[in-house]
């Protein structure tokens, strides 16, 4: 378990997919962890797929790749 500071949000909201940095946007959420390991884990298992019960887009998992990226530049 880890806290929700510690984590991002994935929302679902009107079957469109995006990342939640403020944690407040409206819609069904999925948490997942800051790093590398974890996207390759979510990905391989598609366990965002099964959390949302529907077919995540690649884009998604490009813009989480990309906020990973700028946040440890940072």
């Amino acid at each position: 378990m880890k806290d929700k500071k510690e984590l991002i949000r994935i929302v679902r909201f009107k079957n469109s997919f995006e990342i939640d940095l403020t944690q407040k946007k409206p819609g069904r959420g999925a948490y997942i962890c800051k790093n590398d390991e974890c996207l390759k884990k979510i990905f391989k298992k598609k366990s965002l797929e099964a959390s949302f019960k529907s077919t995540i887009p690649h884009e998604l998992y490009e813009s989480y790749k990309s906020l990973m990226e700028e946040m440890n530049m940072s």
